[in-house]
């Protein structure tokens, strides 16, 4: 009877050290991926009683009920995160457990070049991988109530690369860049240089986009800077194309004629219109806005276009229009008269 009894323990004993065994085996085999990694996908709401079912008919993990077990033996069946995650070849349900319970979810990056404008930005983001596109264009009426009491939202948002996940907007990617801007502007007005002609730090965003815009090389930030900070002390008129060509909008069709220049309808026509322009023209970035507050001392109060992304530079109207007969009236055929945005300035 006893000897009986013994040889039934034993082999229940063995039975379960083979069940464990096959249980381990099973827990420890790598999940069988369609390809060298798998993107999963947990909603916000899913449970891991969701998940496992999911990886079961989609052939990645044929043992639901023993991933649910381990969950709620060890309790990361509650701390799963919602997210989009990538699954690498060799992983286990083990290290599938720990990367939902960790909330290592796959991260993608969208980069707002200086000098572009808004609507390209709107349009660059509604372009981003796996970025949800939720705004109706640069005018939709969540930016400007985002930028109140301004009535164009123009420049608000600071260029810079943005990382985020899965489900993202582009709302939100631009909330966040226009709460870098208003640190990076009020940040550069508090070290702002003394005596410039602006009445507040939204005047001193519209002189840097158009330093952003006519900046060909990044060393002549501040020279242009200076000259457009010299002729607002002197009353003179700006007279730059990209405020006019920012003014005629989806009409430029890449060719700025002399009707443009004298045509006082364009509010942004700095040709007619004496002062800066109603709204920045673009996004400038931290060296632009740096240089509309912290412009080059000298005297000139001209420039002009070299051909090759620079601008020479005169101090008088004479020296001035001599250097436009020079690189305008002889161009070389690479000739380049301003910078491109997103060019890498």
């Amino acid at each position: 009877m006893l000897r009986s009894l013994a040889v039934a323990l034993f082999v229940l004993l063995l039975l379960g050290l083979l069940a464990a065994a096959e249980l381990q085996q099973r827990w420890q085999r790598p999940l069988n991926l369609p390809g060298d990694d798998y993107i999963l996908v947990v909603e916000p709401g899913d449970s891991l009683r969701s998940v496992a079912g999911r990886l079961e008919q989609e052939g990645v993990y044929p043992d639901p009920l023993l991933l649910r077990i381990y969950g709620r033996i060890t309790g990361l069946d509650q701390q799963i995160r919602h997210g989009e995650y990538r699954v690498e070849r060799g992983a286990t349900a083990r290290d599938l457990l720990y990367l939902l319970h960790e909330g290592r979810v796959i991260s993608y990056q969208v980069t707002l070049p200086e000098g572009i404008t808004l609507a390209e930005a709107v349009r660059r983001l509604a372009a981003a991988e796996s970025l949800q596109s939720v705004l109706d264009g640069a005018g939709d009426q969540r930016l400007l109530a985002l930028v109140a009491p301004y009535e164009n939202p123009e420049g608000w948002f600071f260029p810079d690369s943005y990382h985020y996940q899965r489900g993202t907007t582009d709302l939100e990617i631009l909330q966040r860049a226009h709460t870098a801007m208003r640190e990076v502007l009020a940040q550069a007005w508090e070290e702002r240089a003394e005596g410039l002609p602006y009445a507040n730090a939204y005047e001193a965003l519209i002189m840097a986009s158009i330093v952003e815009r006519e900046t060909g090389v990044p060393e002549e930030r501040e020279q242009i800077a200076g000259v457009f900070v010299r002729r607002l002390q002197r009353g003179m008129r700006l007279q730059t194309d990209p405020t006019v060509i920012y003014g005629l909008g989806e009409d430029f069709d890449g060719n700025l004629r002399r009707a443009h220049l004298r045509d006082p309808a364009n509010a942004y026509n700095t040709y007619s219109h004496a002062g800066l322009p109603p709204s920045p023209i673009a996004l400038p970035g931290r060296a632009a806005i740096v240089a509309a507050l912290h412009p080059d001392q000298g005297d000139t109060l001209y420039f002009v276009a070299r051909g090759d992304g620079g601008h020479y530079f005169s101090r008088t109207l004479a020296e001035h229009e001599k250097a436009v007969r020079e690189y305008q009236l002889r161009r070389r055929q690479d000739y380049r008269s301003s910078p491109q945005a997103g060019g890498g300035q």
